[in-house]
């Protein structure tokens, strides 16, 4: 009888050691493959990782051709709602260093919106820049291997042009061009990353160095198609100093300085040799709290909030003069004449590094 159970005992033992060993080796196997499709980089590719090779799968993918996109919504309380979140980012200005690129993601990491719920791409402009792709290849790799609140999705995409040669040695007389393409590699990023169950899509310039943790919902809660916050330089004492001057209202006087200039004429906050007339958010009254909003006619790209279903009914970013306008400021007032709100928050206060 001794003998009997021994023997019994040790085959539980060979068995539950053999199921633990198979466990083991599929949780390792699982592990590297997808480090792999997540991680391998080649720059002639669109991303940093692969989605040719082994199917990458995700929760959202389906075989069925009929999407239901009425049930795609972007409310002021998406976090219990489970609404998607797109950050876009285009690297529109190198040289930028690992510390810049870590800050840009812990940001995002600090913010209360759930991290699952962020997607975030990223668009090289310059195929030149083979240190920005390898460092940033570490940063992303860095982020997409936490196990622990990890983002939803993390991508980056390359298509040239050549926006930091030109922007970089830009004089007033060229600046038109450099935001023309400014607007072509803005909707390059969107189509390119746009999923069928983004609720919102955010605007984040690398460069935007401090903004509250609670940004995303307070943006989402102001109720608007389009928000944006006052985005101020960034100084060591916090002195108030406007940064982003595309954010603005027309007045009476700006509409009617504009109806005798040429079509083709463009204005440009900050670089125009008059004054337009126009009332900038970064000159209005920020004492009224930070819920306090206003309507906008024209806005920049600093971070800026806006409702997926706006860029998707055709609502981007012209590369051509639009009433005066091209890029972020002619996003705004495309949108504003096509029926949706525009607003922005001159109480809340974010701030950009001052750019070289």
């Amino acid at each position: 009888m001794i003998s009997l159970l021994n023997l019994r005992g040790g085959r539980r033992l060979i068995i539950i050691s053999t199921l633990l060993t198979a466990l083991f080796i599929y949780l390792v196997s699982t592990v590297s493959l997808q480090t792999t499709s997540n991680t391998s980089c080649d720059p002639n590719t669109r991303s940093l990782y692969q989605r040719d090779g082994a199917k990458v799968t995700d929760e959202h993918e389906h075989d069925t051709y009929y999407l239901n996109l009425n049930d795609l919504n972007s409310t002021t309380d998406a976090v219990s709602q489970n609404e998607h979140l797109l950050v876009l980012t285009p690297l529109l200005h190198t040289p930028l260093d690992k510390q810049q690129l870590e800050h840009f993601f812990n940001q995002l990491d600090r913010t209360t919106f759930p991290n699952q719920l962020i997607s975030i791409a990223l668009l090289v402009t310059d195929d030149s820049d083979t240190l920005l792709l390898e460092t940033l290849e570490t940063v992303v790799r860095k982020w997409r291997q936490r196990w622990l609140n990890r983002f939803h999705e993390i991508s980056v995409y390359q298509r040239n042009f050549e926006l930091a040669t030109t922007a970089g040695s830009s004089s007033n007389a060229n600046r038109p061009y450099v935001r023309s393409m400014m607007a072509r590699a803005r909707n390059f990023l969107l189509s390119a990353a746009l999923r069928d169950y983004h609720s919102w899509v955010a605007w984040v310039d690398v460069d935007v160095v401090e903004y509250p943790p609670t940004i995303f919902e307070d943006l989402m809660s102001a109720d608007g198609d389009v928000v944006v916050p006052n985005c101020l330089l960034y100084r060591e004492d916090y002195a108030f100093w406007g940064y982003d001057r595309n954010n603005w209202a027309e007045s009476d006087y700006s509409l009617q300085m504009q109806q005798w200039m040429p079509q083709d004429t463009i204005l440009m906050e900050g670089y125009n040799d008059f004054s337009s007339g126009r009332s900038l958010l970064v000159d209005m009254p920020t004492h009224l709290g930070e819920d306090y909003k206003v309507p906008l006619d024209g806005v920049g790209a600093t971070f800026t909030l806006v409702k997926s279903h706006v860029h998707r009914e055709g609502a981007n970013f012209p590369s051509f003069v639009y009433r005066h306008q091209v890029d972020a400021e002619a996003f705004g007032k495309v949108a504003v004449a096509m029926g949706f709100s525009v607003y922005g928050l001159p109480g809340y206060k974010i701030y950009h590094a001052e750019r070289q």
